[in-house]
């Protein structure tokens, strides 16, 4: 990654992942709300289902090593290390979501190597990490291929990583397809994009027909995506009116610009899913 874009994320979730775990708990991602968007449910258990829906839909059922890419404050590397009995290892650009999810591995017990389940977590950049070829069964990205500035890079590192036979399983911010009748991304749309990539510190968002590309020009087999985007919608409405209360407020203040930036930018996301610009891809693939 570029240094300056290594740093801006770096800042962003040094100074909001704190902040959001007090609100929002461990898991830094959507939630699932049912395949038409309409179930309620208290937001943890959204995210959690989300985890297991998308297991559900890449048919994975067992795995002893595991990359986390992106893995915030350690939720679903933690939760899939516990559900797996498995290695797990979790990459991040920020050492305060390192160092955090480091602790919340002890307080679960989970961060003894010399036993399974346990898990581990390193500041790496995921485009160039230092781990050896054919590691890891199971490669994990749940929201973080929208920060990598170099979208094949990233497919193609999590190849190498893969071992033969292992899944890749990513979620992923895409923008709607450019391939069907409603075209080219317009003016507006680029410009809601741009204010979105400003906020979130993202380099840019693909669709996932180009995911789909790239994964086949790499030499993943068993390509599957699906578009999950009316199932997770609601997400940002929760966190809207989660928002609004003084807790969430304070911390707001305490976090600093960057995520009050973020707060203002909540009603950006709610309204590109309400457009059909922004689209929550689901990509599961084999080596």
């Amino acid at each position: 990654m570029t240094s300056s874009l290594y740093q801006q994320i770096q800042q962003f979730y040094d100074t909001s992942s704190l902040l959001w775990e007090q609100v929002w708990g461990e898991h830094m991602h959507h939630g699932y709300y049912g395949a038409t968007g309409r179930q309620r449910k208290e937001r943890r258990q959204a995210q959690i289902e989300l985890i297991d829906r998308l297991l559900a839909w890449g048919q994975v059922s067992q795995a002893s090593h595991i990359l986390d890419v992106g893995c915030g404050i350690g939720g679903s590397t933690l939760y899939l290390a516990e559900k797996f009995k498995a290695a797990a290892i979790g990459i991040t650009l920020s050492p305060v979501q390192a160092e955090r999810a480091t602790a919340r591995a002890i307080a679960a017990k989970l961060a003894d190597s010399a036993q399974l389940p346990h898990a581990a977590f390193q500041v790496v950049d995921a485009l160039n990490t230092p781990f050896e070829d054919n590691q890891f069964d199971l490669i994990w990205s749940m929201e973080s291929g929208e920060h990598m500035p170099d979208k094949r890079q990233f497919l193609q590192e999590c190849f190498q990583l893969l071992q033969p036979g292992g899944t890749f399983l990513m979620a992923t911010w895409c923008h709607r397809p450019t391939d069907s009748l409603a075209g080219p991304l317009t003016a507006t749309e680029q410009k809601h994009l741009e204010d979105i990539y400003q906020v979130y510190c993202l380099p840019y968002v693909i669709s996932l027909p180009e995911y789909e590309a790239i994964a086949q020009g790499i030499g993943f087999q068993n390509i599957t995506t699906a578009d999950w985007s009316t199932a997770v919608a609601p997400f940002w409405d929760e966190v809207m009116f989660s928002a609004l209360n003084l807790e969430a407020v304070s911390g707001l203040i305490q976090a600093g610009w960057p995520a009050i930036q973020g707060a203002f930018a909540l009603r950006l996301m709610s309204q590109g899913y309400q457009k059909g610009l922004l689209r929550y891809g689901l990509l599961c693939a084999t080596k």
